[in-house]
């Protein structure tokens, strides 16, 4: 679906008009492309007194080939970046807070346009007191604000780690294997429509790949919903990482599907998750083919939408069937079997009428609020297995379904962000793929929203 609005700003005339009346402004985001620098430019590492990341993180940018810069050598705040990137963990109490004024306030201005901001620091769970925990939590308004001010498609994220595995011995070898794959994505045009967001890297097993551009080599995923849309987009880009792809969906959809499957070298697997038996087909399919799943990405999922006074009661089971339960089926099967090994991830879609509600969708944002209350439940229960678990809440995405909208609702859609227009399937599968990857099976129990960090929600 065109953006005509989008297009007409980039034009002349639809510069000068923006201009004039104030009108929102859609950048031109930076997007993935496969053998991209991680970073377009140099990138400014700061760290607050005492910050204990700076030290690993700048091994971890300088040997992926980024050019780290001091703050120290640009006070006059002359010189251009790709990102910033800010060591937070040292601030222990409110006073401290000031110390980002002083690194953001000269470089706020120095971004490149589609530049990043990250902002690492401590889960206030894990502080020495309530005074540090206050502090830290301080850091998500800082974050979410440069968000929405510096524009021009700049992202600003708020990461929490984990603390040291004890005093000298540095950061646990999967902590620091998934906080550098979590820089890797954040840096990156993978995360175009990704801002605003406060991910938590815990412990845990991560396995750094052999090459960061197939960060997926010799895994198998399942990708529920395959055959169009943001499915279809996934198991191209899972596929793109090195995956070996079991693309599910309905018979119904079957052309569609094996069109996808035989596009990305995968396999086709035509099923109904809302059948008795689909759990245990699904999970005899992939013991006999593969052995095993990696990565189970559940897709998969409808709309029924009416307002809950006028809806029928098979509206509502309907999509709670498709979104939430099968999930909850499929997950209990494979897990019951010894499908997904020690290492494996699970990442589910939601959607951020999860978190913010919507009119005429009480049954889609009930299921979709469900998967995020699956996350919380049982990503502790899985940590114990070491798999992770996640999921992505989309916000306003290009598809076919979107393109149905009426016109006013789907302009507001668009604006309502600060990127001031909608995102691409293809950014929900980014952040899947990023989610999938065996270097990142030290972040569990998180939500990231992929909406250009839409106003609406928290």
């Amino acid at each position: 679906m065109t953006d005509r609005y989008a297009s007409f700003v980039q034009t002349g005339a639809g510069r000068a008009l923006v201009k004039r009346l104030g009108l929102p402004d859609p950048p031109r985001l930076r997007r993935h492309t496969p053998g991209d620098p991680l970073v377009p430019g140099p990138v400014l590492l700061g760290s607050a007194t005492g910050g204990r990341l700076a030290d690993p993180v700048g091994k971890v940018l300088t040997a992926a080939g980024v050019e780290l810069v001091d703050p120290a050598a640009d006070a006059d705040g002359a010189a251009r970046f790709a990102a910033l990137v800010y060591d937070a963990t040292g601030i222990t109490d409110s006073t401290g807070l000031r110390q980002l004024y002083d690194f953001f306030h000269p470089h706020a201005r120095a971004l490149t346009p589609s530049g990043r901001v990250i902002v690492l620091g401590t889960p206030p769970a894990e502080c020495g007191s309530p005074r540090e925990a206050t502090a830290q939590r301080a850091l998500e308004g800082l974050t979410r604000s440069i968000g929405k001010e510096f524009g021009r498609g700049v992202t600003a994220q708020l990461v929490y780690v984990t603390k040291d595995a004890g005093a000298g011995q540095g950061l646990p070898a999967g902590t620091l294997t998934s906080l550098e794959s979590t820089l890797r994505f954040l840096l990156s045009g993978r995360s175009a429509y990704v801002s605003g967001q406060v991910i938590r890297v815990g412990a845990g097993t991560a396995v750094a790949p052999a090459d960061w551009d197939r960060p997926l080599d010799g895994q198998v995923v399942l990708v529920t919903g395959a055959a169009r849309g943001i499915g279809a987009a996934l198991a191209t880009v899972l596929a793109r990482d090195g995956a070996q792809v079991v693309a599910l969906d309905i018979p119904a959809a079957g052309d569609e599907l094996a069109a996808v499957a035989n596009g990305i070298g995968g396999s086709a697997l035509q099923l109904d998750l809302t059948a008795p038996d689909a759990p245990t087909r699904l999970a005899e399919h992939l013991a006999s083919r593969h052995g095993r799943v990696d990565v189970v990405v559940h897709n998969a999922g409808i709309t029924r939408d009416k307002t809950l006074g006028r809806m029928d009661a098979d509206r509502w089971d309907s999509v709670i069937d498709v979104n939430l339960s099968s999930q909850e089926r499929i997950n209990d099967v494979l897990l019951e079997r010894g499908l997904i090994p020690a290492g494996g991830r699970i990442v589910s879609v939601s959607s951020i009428a999860g978190i913010a509600g919507n009119r005429g969708q009480t049954n889609y944002a009930t299921s979709k609020a469900g998967v995020i209350g699956l996350v919380d439940s049982l990503s502790p229960v899985l940590r114990e297995r070491d798999i992770s678990l996640n999921a992505v809440a989309p916000g306003f995405i290009e598809t076919r379904l979107t393109a149905r909208i009426p016109l006013m609702i789907r302009e507001a859609g668009r604006r309502m962000n600060s990127m001031a227009q909608g995102g691409l399937p293809v950014d929900v599968a980014e952040t899947i793929g990023w989610l999938s990857w065996p270097a990142t099976g030290a972040v569990s129990g998180n939500i990231v929203r992929v909406c250009g960090q839409s106003l609406l929600g928290a």
